[in-house]
């Protein structure tokens, strides 16, 4: 394939000023959406019950939820699981705290003037308390990890550098989290952890980038940091674009063969592939362009050695 070539020599620093309007428009949209909209938290967050029940025949979703809301259950989320026949209701808190007692009175629910059979197969509980201590340590773990990132690439690149990537990593996780607002699919502990993850691979795609950049710094010496930038995304481009081919592989077979409860994991990793990988090429790089990335900012420090001037003079 020609566009695994090592020697590709796209001009990446065309299309910079397009790519930052497409990002700052993407960023603003995730922005206005998770703020009018909101997230649609799952119960790791939110706290209530979850019921997983298995008809004998199809089910009618709107037939269910009217049941439910004659025996008195408000704002019930009720969805296909898997099959039409496997169904998963969730309820917000209720003042019965007894997991076994709600599922009985949703089972019997559901029963009245149906004779099918119905069966739950799952009933879990979580309460307000400890969804809010989730979505709090969840918000931390992840400013945390931010923080951390940007010290360690300020010590092993350097400070201009630190601010892309940084900022490369906000940009996926906040067009990620936007996703999920706009089609309200449901954020649970799974798909914090698959954010978490997109961190990971988004800065690891980033750091084997600008580690070619310093390369190319060093040993392109008469060429301006525009050039240099571009040489090194046409360098790293073939592994860039292996490694993420290679990981949507994974995540389209954990999409479609995991099941439900996974769906929501792979969708967060696959869409922050898609986005990590278009970060590490526009976004980084050109953070650290704008903030003024020059040859001298790479350069090793010259120690002077005692004596270095007799040794001059001899």
């Amino acid at each position: 394939m020609k566009i695994l070539k090592s020697n590709l020599n796209i001009n990446f620093n065309r299309y910079r000023n397009a790519a930052a309007i497409f990002s700052i428009i993407l960023l603003i949209a995730s922005v206005a959406t998770i703020s009018i909209k909101g997230l649609n938290f799952g119960l790791d967050f939110t706290g209530g019950t979850l019921i997983e029940v298995r008809f004998e025949q199809d089910a009618n979703l709107e037939q269910v939820q009217k049941k439910l809301a004659e025996a008195g259950f408000k704002r019930t989320v009720v969805q296909y699981f898997g099959t039409s026949k496997d169904v998963t209701i969730r309820l917000m808190p209720q003042a019965d705290k007894d997991a076994a007692k709600i599922g009985n009175k949703v089972v019997s629910a559901l029963r009245k003037g149906d004779n099918s059979q119905i069966k739950m197969r799952r009933i879990e509980f979580v309460g307000p308390a400890i969804g809010d201590e989730l979505a709090e340590k969840g918000g931390t773990a992840m400013l945390v990890a931010l923080l951390f990132i940007m010290i360690y690439v300020s010590i092993r690149f350097e400070w201009k550098f630190a601010l892309g990537s940084v900022a490369a990593l906000a940009h996926d996780v906040i067009i990620t989290t936007g996703l999920f607002s706009v089609f309200q699919m449901e954020f649970n502990l799974t798909v914090l952890a698959a954010i978490l993850a997109v961190i990971g691979y988004s800065l690891n795609d980033t750091i084997v980038v600008f580690d070619r950049i310093r390369e190319n710094f060093l040993k392109l010496r008469k060429s301006d940091a525009e050039k240099i930038v571009n040489t090194s995304l046409n360098e790293t481009l073939s592994r860039t674009l292996m490694t993420s081919i290679t990981t949507l592989l994974v995540l389209v077979a954990l999409f479609t063969l995991g099941g439900e409860l996974i769906h929501g994991f792979a969708t967060a990793l696959i869409a922050g592939v898609f986005i990590g990988t278009y970060s590490s090429i526009y976004v980084a790089s050109n953070v650290a362009l704008t903030l003024g990335i020059t040859k001298e900012d790479l350069m090793p420090i010259v120690v002077d050695k005692e004596g270095a001037d007799q040794d001059a003079l001899m």
